[in-house]
């Protein structure tokens, strides 16, 4: 406690971070070059300093298996973290003040709930560019992609995280049988990345009994400061998911 009355930027009442001294600007350009580490391939990823209870004294055992591309402050890992305890999961995130809330809300959440969200962690990366660096060959089980940056201008179109081309790098990182989840509040985006998928033939439509079952697909309207912003407001949501399947000959 003495610590955290030191330390502002820590709540007193839940030894969490406190967002107001992380806060960044709602989007930024993933075009633009940043300056972080980018591994040269997945194989130089150290992931067991990200998981040291998933970890034995030279590397981690398991590998990631969910990706959220754009994590924000991190809610929706937070809650998937307790859905799927045994499943080693990564927030990608480009703001470097964003990032750095999410990994020290993380360690606070490790330290006062002991034994759980040992399977979470972040990184800061930009991940239009840079997913084939941190993944293998079908390795992730579900990608997120939870109200990402419209770019209403169409001649900033090429910018969104949902596009031909970047779904051909997602249908690489995912297994077969993977899921890809969107969601925006905004209509024209939701077609967009829709329309995306439907003309990929790497995807396909989750039925609707599949995504009743789907215990993530609750999450997307509700885990996220964003979704629970629209929800407050009375917004609607437009969601996509869908499947990463064989490409047939």
């Amino acid at each position: 406690m003495l610590q955290n009355e030191a330390n502002p930027t820590i709540s007193k009442s839940t030894g969490l971070p406190r967002k107001r001294f992380y806060r960044a600007r709602a989007h930024s350009n993933p075009l633009s070059d940043s300056h972080f580490p980018v591994p040269i391939s997945p194989s130089h990823v150290d992931f067991s300093l990200h998981y040291p209870q998933f970890s034995s004294e030279v590397s981690c055992i398991k590998k990631v298996q969910f990706a959220d591309i754009g994590c924000g402050f991190g809610g929706l890992l937070i809650s998937l973290s307790t859905f799927f305890p045994e499943t080693l999961m990564i927030g990608m995130e480009l703001r470097d003040k964003v990032a750095e809330y999410v990994k020290e809300r993380i360690l606070a959440l490790r330290a006062t709930n002991p034994g759980q969200y040992q399977n979470v962690s972040v990184v800061r990366t930009n991940s239009m560019k840079y997913i084939p660096n941190y993944f293998e060959k079908g390795q992730l089980t579900k990608m997120f992609f939870l109200f990402p940056d419209p770019h209403f201008k169409e001649k900033n179109h090429r910018r969104r995280v949902i596009s031909p081309h970047l779904l051909d790098e997602y249908a690489h990182v995912l297994e077969v049988g993977g899921i890809i989840y969107t969601i925006t509040d905004v209509e024209e985006l939701g077609e967009w990345m829709k329309t995306c998928l439907d003309n990929h033939p790497m995807f396909e439509a989750l039925t609707e009994q599949e995504l009743q079952a789907d215990p993530a697909v609750k999450l997307l309207s509700t885990a996220t400061e964003e979704g629970q912003k629209v929800a407050r407001n009375g917004g609607q949501t437009f969601q996509a998911v869908y499947r990463r399947i064989a490409l047939s000959l």
